[in-house]
């Protein structure tokens, strides 16, 4: 099935900072803002949509520590979280509402679109109960299969112990984790059956790090059911452990991995939290142009604090993220509003002088 619909529109209230959102969403759209303004709390609302959708809601607030740390400054402030995706003129909406033994309760779930197709899910259930059932709602066939194929990736973990420079199950190759745990043996599936992609992620690699050689990727000699990433220098041929390569180097292959994978591959909407961080200005460059060109065909929301990738984009791309009083804000700007600032500066440096906020 196909699924390539886009967030157009969300509305959230009462989410950890955001105590009210109604953002307009497009194919590109990058977040600035400083530490601690809600960035994070944002892109982890799609997290909170995924563990409702694989029906793990309840683990997951336990997890995250209960209700009152899902709650915008916890129950005695906020009566519940209230989510309405809009995909165009089609719908799915939620309210959750804190129960007595720290569990969250469905007050409100349904789809509904502009047309007829209304489809009242129910209330008082404590796991989504999306299933086969709505099948014959059209909002449904629609728009599950897209959220469900929404992908947050997290490159931050590249200390001694990241799943990513463990061995891994040469098998575990259906799609690149969040995290990149698998990445040697999604590599090694793209170089075996998707050649043209491989080489070109090789390629982009090689412009960021021009020591790099190539991925050496191969079974294990023990036992072939596992892999682990391996790479070699440019005009070499004795491979190198993923702990020889530099944080940076590292979080970039990654990058490179998950904006220029397969087609098929590709989530509907790829979500980054902070990139940027650990790349040296130059592979910056480079990630805002495989940003851009993701957003051809994908729907892209990432999170910045970097002058330098800011350069990469135009002021329609961003969305502006301000904290006051403990209250997350989201907003966007026109660029022609900023036409006369941008023959002297360039938007980087418009940020750092917070003419358009965000600072």
């Amino acid at each position: 099935m196909e699924c390539n619909k886009q967030l157009s529109r969300i509305l959230l209230h009462g989410f950890k900072s955001i105590r009210d959102c109604d953002l307009e969403l497009q194919s590109l759209n990058i977040m600035i803002g400083p530490n601690g303004v809600g960035k994070s709390n944002f892109l982890s609302f799609f997290r909170l949509i995924q563990q409702i959708l694989a029906k793990q809601l309840q683990t997951y607030i336990s997890r995250q520590g209960g209700p009152d740390a899902l709650l915008h400054f916890g129950r005695k402030k906020t009566s519940g979280i209230m989510g309405e995706l809009h995909f165009d003129e089609q719908t799915y909406k939620f309210v959750l509402e804190p129960t007595q033994d720290n569990r969250m309760m469905f007050a409100d779930e349904a789809f509904f679109s502009n047309e007829s197709d209304y489809c009242k899910i129910g209330s008082g259930h404590f796991e989504t109960e999306i299933d086969a059932e709505n099948a014959s709602s059209m909002v449904y066939k629609d728009i599950i299969p897209t959220m469900k194929n929404w992908r947050l990736y997290h490159f931050h973990d590249t200390g001694e112990t990241a799943q990513v420079k463990q061995v891994q199950q040469i098998n575990d190759n259906d799609y690149l984790r969040p995290d990149a745990s698998n990445l040697a043996a999604f590599l090694y599936r793209l170089k075996k059956q998707f050649p043209a992609e491989y080489r070109r992620i090789v390629k982009i690699v090689q412009l960021a790090a021009p020591f790099f050689g190539d991925f050496y990727l191969r079974p294990n000699t023990d036992n072939p059911e596992f892999i682990e990433l391996e790479w070699t220098e440019k005009g070499e041929d004795k491979p190198f452990k993923a702990y020889q390569l530099s944080d940076g180097t590292l979080r970039f292959i990654c990058l490179a991995t998950v904006l220029n994978q397969p087609e098929q591959f590709m989530p509907t909407t790829i979500l980054i939290d902070e990139p940027e961080l650990g790349l040296h200005p130059r592979a910056i460059d480079f990630l805002a142009a495989m940003l851009r060109s993701a957003a051809v065909a994908r729907q892209v929301i990432a999170s910045t604090q970097s002058v330098t990738l800011l350069n990469g984009f135009s002021i329609d791309d961003l969305i502006i993220v301000d904290r006051e009083d403990g209250v997350s804000s989201f907003k966007r700007h026109k660029e022609e509003r900023f036409k006369h600032w941008l023959q002297e500066y360039t938007i980087g440096d418009l940020w750092e002088k917070n003419v358009f906020g965000g600072r």
